[in-house]
């Protein structure tokens, strides 16, 4: 397997190791060589890996291209979220106690390079944080109270790494690049207990109330004891045997954070994650599905040194998209070229990339939902009043802010839709997702796979009925059987 390091700056690095190629981080973003090549293991080593920066993509392109990256983009959002820093804190007080109980001051600073630290007395703590975050170069700030807290944890860049400490680094990288791997009371009638999250005010929810109330109804029908938890409740999760997101999901928000600690806690979740971090950004999702041959509308991703030349391939009007848009936030359409170029360098100055898509009109997507890899119901989205997108925001009239939907049998979907639906979804895992789909002259093009799809009364569940809700609350109970 190739190794790769990804640097800002590989003329700065000095690192002589054997059979391990340093590159810019621009150079693995932009290179269709990279793009193309197989069975590569990364290591980002990029200077700043906060959301949708250069270190970001790098870990992030990585995944979709099925390199092996370290630090996966899971491991970076986990970096940042201050809950899961929290439950990491309390998970290892005893460890953190131990190895500071010598230390006289209020404040002390760990810095740890590939999982180590200068003294050795700090192995072990060293080790726990490298473990959990796997992020190269790491400082850890410690406040002292009544005892040691975790003040912060930040990855730093190689130039923040202090002199004296540079020749224990290297000696560090070479170790590790040489190594070749790298509180409810369950009712006595119930069998397990379910939290069901939703987010008060939500401005799009996954689901409507008459969906959220049929689904407690029917799970408790199935076994489940079920609670609605709010984005404030994340402390009550460890109660429960399954979550079930229905909440909108984004990268930074408590949707996160709550099927993170589900999945360090084992629960049984809808969705993943993975789920999450992949369907969130549409930089994953067109690199993901352009390496599966799967068809999309004309795609280039866009950044600073490609601009000008993106409209050769997507043509106008050309849709605009930025990588964490959903439901229609976020996209835009230029009809001009000069539109094109106030859109996108206002769009580039809040992410280094940016989906720029050729404009393929249509009466309705097709949304195919797909649930563990089996398609299990189908509606057609017709575009908003007078608008392009079957969500118009800008709708002064609340009730033309979407179009219409139908919803019709599985087996009445042409097959070149359900084989791509269901293709589509197996390459962000198993999970609870919805494929939006446009037909257009034959082809079946995939536009987002979503991986919180929405399940309301009257829409789709028009066709099936209650057996959307049963199938959904099955696959959770069959996670927890299956354990």
């Amino acid at each position: 397997m190739k190794k790769i390091i990804v640097v800002n700056q590989p003329e700065t690095w000095k690192l002589h190791l054997e059979n391990i190629e340093i590159v810019s981080s621009r150079k693995y973003l932009t290179d269709p060589a990279f793009s193309q090549l197989k069975k590569a293991r990364i290591f980002n080593l990029c200077k700043d890996y906060s959301y949708q920066s250069k270190g970001y993509y790098v870990s992030l392109l990585a995944e979709a291209r099925g390199h092996l990256a370290i630090p996966t983009v899971k491991n970076l959002v986990d970096l940042g979220d201050s809950k899961l820093v929290r439950i990491v804190s309390e998970e290892f007080d005893d460890l953190i106690q131990h190895s500071l109980k010598n230390i006289k001051s209020q404040e002390f600073v760990l810095s740890i390079y590939f999982g180590q630290n200068v003294a050795v007395k700090y192995r072990d703590l060293s080790a726990m944080f490298f473990r959990h975050f796997q992020i190269p170069f790491l400082r850890v700030h410690f406040n002292y109270t009544n005892r040691w807290n975790i003040k912060s944890i930040r990855a730093i860049s190689e130039s923040e790494i202090p002199k004296e400490h540079k020749e224990s680094m290297h000696y560090f990288a070479e170790q590790y690049f040489a190594k070749k791997r790298y509180d409810t009371p369950r009712q006595n009638n119930f069998e397990y207990d379910l939290a069901i999250l939703v987010q008060p005010g939500d401005l799009a929810p996954p689901s409507n109330p008459k969906a959220i109330k049929k689904f407690t109804e029917i799970a408790e029908k199935l076994g489940f004891y079920t609670e609605i938890l709010g984005p404030k409740d994340l402390s009550r999760l460890s109660a429960f045997d399954a979550l079930f997101i229905r909440q909108s999901t984004e990268v930074n928000n408590e949707a996160y954070a709550f099927t993170r600690k589900a999945q360090q806690e084992g629960l049984a979740i809808i969705d993943y994650p993975d789920a999450i971090l992949k369907c969130c950004n549409k930089v994953f999702m067109a690199e993901a599905l352009r390496n599966a041959g799967i068809p999309t509308p004309e795609t280039v991703i866009v950044h600073k040194h490609n601009r000008e030349k993106a409209l050769e391939t997507t043509g106008l009007p050309v849709v605009l998209k930025s990588p964490d848009s959903t439901f229609s936030f976020g996209v835009k359409k230029a009809e001009t070229a000069e539109a094109y170029h106030e859109l996108v360098n206002e769009m580039l100055k809040s992410s280094e990339l940016v989906i720029a898509q050729r404009f393929s009109p249509s009466e309705y997507d097709w949304r195919i939902g797909v649930l563990d890899g089996k398609a299990f119901y189908a509606c057609r989205y017709y575009m908003a009043k007078d608008h392009w997108q079957i969500y118009n925001w800008a709708a002064e009239d609340k009730e033309d802010q979407d179009g219409n939907a139908d919803c019709l049998p599985i087996e009445k979907v042409p097959p070149l839709i359900l084989k791509n639906a269901i293709k589509a979804a197996k390459l962000m895992g198993p999970g609870l997702y919805g494929i939006d789909i446009k037909e257009v002259e034959g082809k079946a093009m995939v536009i987002e796979i979503n991986d919180n799809p929405n399940i309301d009364v009257g829409v789709e569940d028009a066709y099936y009925g209650d057996q959307v809700y049963i199938a959904i609350l099955t696959a959770l109970k069959n996670r927890l059987e299956n354990k």
